[in-house]
């Protein structure tokens, strides 16, 4: 089946000469009405029609299976001189407007054609559609909020209200379903890029039951869904997908009739096409179709109002029971509570919030290097969706190996690769924990616009554009894969008295370096008495014997690139003096090093705020 056919080209393949014969009679009844610009003719006469095409067609909805259509028909008319002094004619192509309605569940011939109604057609008063040549929905961003509403009026008002104690109404995917007259099975899906799939007719399909092979009979009106198959973060879960296939079976019903019209045995709605014309014309169709179902489902099943409602309910109350100064604090609960009542994934809700206006969630649960960095928050507006302040280790070690700007930013130690951000390297942002872990402050975590670098996010796997914001949200373990680049015009503005700070302990560090001999021994006593730190704290901090620290402080063992890579992290060494210990030491390190944790790529590339703990 080609999906994407065109209702022109049906009503020009089958409905054209009732159109014809229409537009003859008003021809005949209305012509000397008509305004015509005529070049040669000074006064009408005859009027014969040559020809008559259809030049656009303007589709409504109507409630069931019927629409609404305007044929904007071209006549070409021959207009003869009616002076007889004069033997001239003329041509001229007017416009007319024939209002039309038809059920495209019944034969064309029940089809109507509104006569009374015919007029003469000009674009000023041409009249607005709501569907597609393909009979798909015209769907702006603005109107999604507003059309996921009207849905649940419709056919879940509840969801619209709340239970007693405030609780919200969770929209039930398989009562959606049933109030559709829809049922669902739960089959094994073939196609690897198919989570489910609505059938509208009667038919044979290559699905199978869970533990049979084979192809099974599928009834109208059935959604199937592969419960192997929901693995894909906020659009992976079931209870998405079968709201999903509900969206389309109540918006994109009238499309599939189409296709029905030019094959009697199609199904379903999918994309088996033989030109290229219509494949590129079908894949545009289905991209919109998809962007409306995946767009509206979320809606749909986390409405805005109750949804906005229960969220400051959380904000408040989690803020007072936490004690939380800022929201970010308490946002990542905020997203779990709603998540539990709405029936839906992390991350989805985390996205739903984001979209109604919730900024302190763009920080929530962000997951890099395995793990969910620390919520964070900063000024409203301040990145785009494609920005990030978190990035991971080896992303952070590249980057910084290819891009000048982001090497002098960070090779005196100015700015240090802390909890997965680049942090401006002063007390107000950066403190050492309980366990002698670099972390970033509260200050920090709240104004990461003031002390952390911007980065930008680029998808490198073939994604369609509307789901990229989706991916940027949500970047939990997938098959996306983003690359990462400094941003280099959002520069960060740390306060006047950390930068003071800062230039002090520069000169200490660059004093510090300029005291250092190449004596192995001397350089390590200096920097423990530096840091004052003793052997035996040194020794545990990194995981070593006490006695072999002390051999190789007094010189009788020489270390390896491990231990001495984690003597700088441990004792938190600028990048300055690091690379002085590591010429001491007489240890050269690879550029060509791949291991994204790799200790001596970290240090070749001056990443000497990362914490030893997590490069062990």
């Amino acid at each position: 089946m080609a999906f994407g056919h065109s209702f022109t080209k049906f009503l020009n393949n089958n409905f054209i000469d009732e159109l014809c014969n229409v537009a003859s009679e008003y021809l005949n009844e209305h012509g000397d009405t008509l305004e015509l610009k005529l070049r040669k003719v000074q006064e009408i006469g005859e009027i014969e029609l040559l020809d008559t095409r259809i030049n656009k067609v303007y589709v409504n909805d109507l409630p069931g299976t019927k629409i609404a259509f305007d044929v904007i028909l071209e006549l070409e008319l021959e207009v003869r001189e009616a002076d007889y002094h004069f033997d001239e004619s003329d041509t001229c192509t007017p416009w007319i407007r024939v209002p039309c309605t038809g059920d495209l569940s019944k034969d064309i011939k029940e089809w109507e054609i509104q006569t009374d109604e015919i007029v003469q057609y000009f674009k000023k008063n041409a009249p607005t559609n709501c569907l597609s040549d393909s009979l798909v929905p015209y769907i702006s961003s603005e109107q999604l909020e507003d059309i996921a509403t009207e849905f649940l009026k419709s056919y879940y008002p509840n969801a619209l209200s709340r239970a007693s104690g405030g609780i919200p109404v969770t929209v039930d995917p398989f009562i959606l379903a049933e109030t559709l007259g829809l049922k669902v099975e739960q089959k094994v899906i073939r196609s690897d890029s198919v989570f489910g799939q609505i059938y509208f007719e009667d038919t044979d399909a290559d699905v199978s039951d869970l533990f049979s092979d084979g192809s099974s009979h599928i009834s109208a009106r059935t959604i199937v869904v592969d419960p192997y198959r929901f693995c894909f973060s906020s659009y992976g879960s079931i209870n998405n997908t079968i709201i999903h296939e509900c969206v389309h079976w109540v918006m994109h019903r009238k499309a599939f009739l189409l296709e029905k019209l030019f094959d009697s045995k199609v199904s379903r709605i999918t994309c088996e096409v033989a030109t290229k014309t219509e494949q590129q014309k079908a894949q545009e169709e289905l991209k919109f179709i998809e962007w409306q179902a995946n767009q509206l489902a979320p809606r749909i099943q986390m409405p805005a109002e109750p949804f906005k409602a229960r969220a400051k309910e959380y904000i408040v109350n989690l803020q007072r029971l936490n004690r939380a100064k800022y929201e970010f604090e308490v946002m990542e609960q905020v997203i779990d509570n709603l998540a539990q009542e709405f029936n839906v994934s992390r991350q989805s809700a985390k996205i739903r919030l984001v979209q109604l206006g919730f900024h302190q969630a763009v920080g929530a649960y962000t997951y890099v290097d395995g793990h969910y960095v620390k919520a964070h928050s900063f000024k409203p507006g301040l990145l785009k969706p494609n920005q990030t302040f978190s990035i991971s280790a080896y992303d952070a070690a590249v980057e910084r190996f290819k891009n000048q700007e982001l090497r002098n930013l960070t090779e005196n130690g100015d700015y240090l690769f802390v909890d997965n951000h680049f942090v401006y390297n002063a007390p107000q942002y950066v403190q050492t924990s309980a366990d002698g872990r670099l972390e970033l402050t509260d200050y920090a975590l709240a104004h990461m616009d003031e002390c952390c670098l911007v980065f930008d996010l680029k998808i490198k796997n073939n994604i369609n554009k509307d789901y990229q914001t989706v991916c940027f949200l949500n970047r939990d373990e997938s098959d996306v894969t983003f690359e990462v680049s400094f941003h280099n015009e959002l520069k960060t503005a740390p306060k006047e008295k950390q930068t003071e700070h800062r230039k002090n302990v520069m000169a200490e560090a660059l004093k510090i370096r300029r005291d250092m001999t190449d004596d192995p021994t001397k350089c390590l006593k200096q920097l423990l008495v530096w840091r004052n730190v003793k052997q035996n704290e040194l020794a545990y901090t990194i995981g070593r014997d006490p006695t072999t620290i002390s051999r190789i402080i007094n010189g009788k063992n020489e270390p390896d690139l491990k231990t001495v890579v984690l003597i700088c992290f441990a004792l938190h060494l600028p990048p300055c003096i690091s690379s002085k210990l590591l010429d001491v030491f007489n240890i050269r390190l690879s550029p060509t090093c791949r291991c994204s944790l790799s200790l001596s790529l970290f240090c070749l590339l001056g990443l000497s705020g990362t914490n030893f703990h997590s490069a062990q």
